[in-house]
């Protein structure tokens, strides 16, 4: 059992550290390249548009706009607190304090780096779940991940849509989440 676990350590310690042994291999783990590099790709494709909407958004956060009186409505403060608890969570306060504490005030700055990508990311993905949510017959929305998979990607990718809902619902068993 013990080889199995040197093996599963020395493959996590590639994805993550880039290292292979006692070998570093690449500058940063192929995890930290993948999701820089969908970041970087998400930005550039969707033309900057979350940093060119970043003030205007903010403005009809506070501003005089929709108050989300009707029925089914929210108003646009209670769906950015319902869109950001779902992004922040246990493992991000950690996060952040674990880097601070291990790499100094620096890592702050680089986390911002590395947030303006993810926000390109989370914008995506966010644009696909309205974009392919499915309306049901009794007037509610249904959509995420396995919508825009299913729906977006075409049917002969159902079965990737299945494989994405059984890896989230065995990540939050394990993990607790």
């Amino acid at each position: 059992m013990d080889g199995f676990f040197d093996a599963a350590t020395t493959f996590s310690d590639f994805l993550w550290g880039g290292t292979w042994g006692d070998q570093r291999i690449l500058p940063v783990g192929i995890i930290t390249i993948a999701l820089l590099g969908t970041g970087l790709y998400f930005m550039i494709m969707l033309g900057f548009r979350p940093l060119k909407r970043l003030f205007p958004a903010t403005a009809e956060l506070f501003g005089s706009g929709r108050k989300g009186t009707g029925e089914g409505e929210i108003t646009p403060w209670n769906a950015l607190s319902t869109a950001l608890s779902g992004q922040v969570g246990t493992g991000n306060l950690a996060g952040v304090a674990t880097a601070i504490a291990l790499g100094g005030p620096g890592a702050i700055f680089w986390m911002w780096v590395t947030a303006i990508f993810g926000m390109a990311a989370a914008f995506a993905e966010s644009s696909l779940a309205v974009r392919y949510r499915e309306k049901h017959p009794d007037g509610h929305f249904h959509g995420g991940p396995m919508y825009y998979i299913k729906n977006g990607l075409g049917k002969g990718w159902g079965w990737l849509a299945i494989l994405f809902c059984l890896g989230t619902l065995l990540s939050a068993v394990v993990t607790g989440g």
